[in-house]
Order: C-alpha cells, then structure tokens, then sequence
C-alpha cells in the first residue's frame, strides 16, 4: 500500500513537504503555459514580418529589414539584444511550423522546454517531410525519459528516419565548419571550433602530446638543459601567465588541460598558414602576414596599481566589446610594441580620453570615436567599434557634417536598419543618441555607459511621429579634439 509519509519525517513535516511538490508540480505546469505562449508570440512577430514583406519587389531585403526593425522593437520592451530576440523568434518560428504537437505538450507540462529543444535540434537534420514522423516518436520517447536520457535515443531515431546517408550529409556539414568565441567570467574567453571529427580528434592528440611532452621534459635539478623541441613546447604565450615559467620563477606545475591550452595558443598567435594560397615563392603569403588586431581602454592609475588592488582602485580595463581582462595583462600590454592593438588611456574619475596610441594611421577623429564609442551604438549591442561602420547621423548626402558631434559607430546590421526600416536617430550633445522606434517609443544610447534609458510611449493612439534625422545645433558643444 503506497504511503506518502517520510520515514524519520514529522507528520508536520510531511504535510509540508507534500505541499511544496504540489506547489513544484503546478508552478511547472503554469511556467510551461507561459513559455509557450512567449514562444507563440514570437512567432506571430516572425509571421508578420513576412506578410509585411510579402508585396514587396525586393521581398527578400524588405522581409529582413521588416524582421530586424520589430525584434528591435520587442527588444526594447524585453531588456535584451535585437540579434537575441531575432534569434528567437526564428527558433519559435521552427518550434510553430514544424513541430505543433511538441509545442501542446509542452504547454500542457507532459514534456519540458529542454525536451522541445532536442526534438528541434534533432529534427533539424531532418528534411521536412521526415519531421512529422520524427515528432511523434520523438514525443513518447520524452514522455518517459528525462532530458538527458532521451537526448541518445532522439539522435538515434533522427538518424534512422534520414533518407541520406551519414557520409552523403558529412559532405555538406564540412562547409559549416567555423570558429566562435563565447565570453566567460573572470576576464576569461571560450573559443569554440565546429570541424570534421577527425579534425578534432587529431588537433586535440596532437596538443595532448605535446603537453606530455612538456610535462616529461619538467626537470627536477636546477639548470637541467632541455632539447630544443622541448624548450620551445615548455615556454608559454608571452600574452598567458608572462613570466610564471622561466628558469628564475617557480616550477612549472600547470596541468595538462593549462598545457594544452598554452600550446594552442602560443602556436595560433605565432605560427603562420602553411597552406597558403596566396604563397608566392619561398614567401609566407600575405595571410601569413596578418595579425589579430583589438582594442583596449586602460585606466591611468590601472597602469600603476597592483593585480590584487580592488577595481573600484583602478577602474575596469576593457577589452573593448567583449569583457573585462586584469590589470597585468593589460600593463603587459602597455609595455608592448607592435601593430596588432591600440592603446586607450583614460581619466580614472570621469573616464575622459586622456591619451590614444596606434601604430597605423589613423585621421584623429577616427581615433576619438573609437574611445568615444567603443562599440555600436544602437541599444543593447556590443559590437566593438573597430567591426563597425562610422555612420553620419545625418546623412552626407543631406547636408550632414563630418563631425564628431554628427558622427557614431554603428554595425552593419543596425547601419542598414537605419536607412531602409522606419527607425530614427539624433544625437544629442556629448555624443548621447536617441533612438525612437516605428512605434515612438524613444532608447537614449550614452557612449560611455551600456545602460539604455527607456522613455514610456505615448498614451494609446497613433504611434507618435518619427523624428527625422537631425542633430540640434550645438553652439556650446567644445571643438572636436583635431
């Protein structure tokens, strides 16, 4: 006979306990509702995008202009990037046309979320008329297994249901090899690389024995002499841990995942591509002549502080569009010469520009909106400014001044949303934009903070009118520094 008392458990505390998994089992049922409805929303955003497009001569352009300025537009409301919401609504778009049955079990708590995203990214390799089938099974497999169990079986059953073989899909796959980066805390970055398997296996053997070989090359007296192979493997990137591996400092006990990982950076940032075919001659090509190039806005008193001296002490070193990096690297950096990065010197107070160094030529006003602006300028995006487009907020051809006070960064994607999409911009003094969207709401854009102001729209009615693309005049605004 099944008892829902707890051995060693009160009868309080049972009742309490019994309570709260009821609690648990009705908040999941009433989250999986709302997250399908957002999901449904969504893709009534992406449906209208298309219908808005669709008597259009130029459908295509006018279909992605339409898309990117409403996940602008929802981007707004929901505190996030306009590349997310887009993103999603492409990802609810899959979800709606081809997967409906997934999405009522979802919504009526049988399946999770995560159960919908593995039938989706298995289906995926399906063709369409494949999909139905895959949907119905793939439901009774998430029906009695957890996401993590079911995860094998669904990869399982997309595979048998594919008309093509693995070999034949291989073949396409190839071509979608790429390289990504992903940000993570503590000045830290995840570099993500989609290749051929065999690839993969290889470059990582390849680095695990050169670690081992590091590793085996470690000596234990002083002054040991290592060969010439070894002595080369054990000294890391002069950009990771500087000075924590000579023969002065103290004994190299990374681990082997350290090691790899200094391996494949000390060989990506020094080495040049072999396979070159621009190679002319004994030559390295000009791709071999190519280096990263970023940039880096340094507090003053960054370069003087200590690395345990509290932030707040120095102010953020930024590694302009990504993330914070620590105060060493960035005096390394200070320190270094080449023509792969820029310095960016700034008050430690107010954060005015104080100094810029680069090593190419470049016209002074460019210089000042890079520090400036540091990365697009449209809300909610982080593209670093050397990506981007310098955009006149009034355009040239319309009078518009080549001026700093008439001049912003903007990424390819938000540049053409502003000239073809019902989007407008002004900028105001100090460089601040504001942005009003198709519907009035208005983004005020600082350069130097990512916080983005929003100002309530109108009461209900026609949305408010668009301001065109003017600056106000700025008699008072202080000359642009050239």
């Amino acid at each position: 006979m099944y008892s829902n008392h707890v051995p060693g458990v009160s009868e309080a505390g049972n009742a309490t306990l019994a309570a709260i998994v009821a609690d648990a089992e009705g908040i999941e049922v009433a989250l999986s509702a709302a997250q399908v409805a957002r999901v449904r929303m969504l893709a009534r955003a992406g449906h209208l995008a298309e219908d808005l497009a669709s008597e259009s001569a130029q459908r295509v352009r006018e279909h992605d202009m339409m898309l990117r300025s409403i996940s602008a537009e929802l981007a707004g409301v929901l505190r996030t990037s306009d590349r997310s919401i887009q993103r999603q609504i492409g990802e609810a778009r899959t979800w709606v046309d081809d997967y409906p049955l997934t999405l009522d079990a979802w919504e009526a708590g049988l399946i999770t979320r995560a159960h919908a995203t593995l039938i989706s990214e298995f289906g995926s390799i399906l063709p369409a008329d494949s999909r139905s089938e895959f949907e119905i099974l793939a439901i009774e497999i998430c029906l009695e297994k957890t996401p993590g169990r079911a995860r094998v079986d669904l990869q399982h059953l997309a595979e048998q249901l594919h008309p093509r073989t693995l070999a034949e899909r291989h073949i396409d796959a190839r071509r979608r090899r790429r390289v990504g980066v992903n940000q993570l805390p503590d000045g830290m970055s995840e570099l993500v690389t989609v290749l051929p398997t065999l690839l993969t296996d290889a470059i990582y053997d390849r680095l695990t024995q050169q670690a081992r070989a590091v590793v085996d090359a470690r000596s234990t007296t002083a002054g040991r002499a290592l060969g010439p192979a070894a002595a080369t493997a054990q000294a890391s990137s002069p950009y990771l841990d500087a000075g924590t591996h000579d023969t002065d400092a103290e004994p190299d006990v990374r681990s082997m995942d350290e090691i790899r990982a200094d391996v494949l950076a000390d060989m990506l940032l020094t080495g040049s591509p072999l396979a070159d075919p621009t190679i002319d001659g004994d030559g390295i090509g000009t791709l071999g002549a190519i280096r990263a190039k970023v940039q880096i806005v340094v507090p003053a008193l960054a370069l003087l502080g200590r690395d345990d001296a509290p932030a707040g002490d120095t102010g953020t070193i930024d590694l302009v569009g990504s993330s914070p990096i620590d105060p060493a690297t960035a005096r390394r950096l200070a320190g270094a010469s080449g023509q792969w990065w820029e310095r960016i010197v700034t008050h430690p107070v107010t954060g005015a520009v104080l100094h810029t160094d680069t090593y190419q030529r470049t016209a002074a006003i460019d210089r000042h909106l890079r520090a400036r602006d540091k990365h697009c300028r449209f809300p909610g995006c982080r593209m670093p400014a050397i990506r981007c487009e310098v955009d006149h907020t009034i355009d040239h051809a319309l009078g518009g001044r080549t001026d700093v006070c008439n001049l912003a960064h903007l990424c390819q994607r938000h540049h053409s949303m502003k000239q073809f999409t019902a989007w407008k911009v002004r900028q105001l003094p100090g460089g601040v934009l504001e942005w009003t969207s198709p519907l009035g709401r208005i983004y005020t854009e600082h350069p130097t903070s990512p916080t983005v102001q929003f100002v309530p729209s109108p009461p209900p009615g026609p949305p408010a009118p668009a301001p065109e693309n003017v600056a106000p005049s700025a008699p008072d605004d202080p000359p642009a520094p050239f």
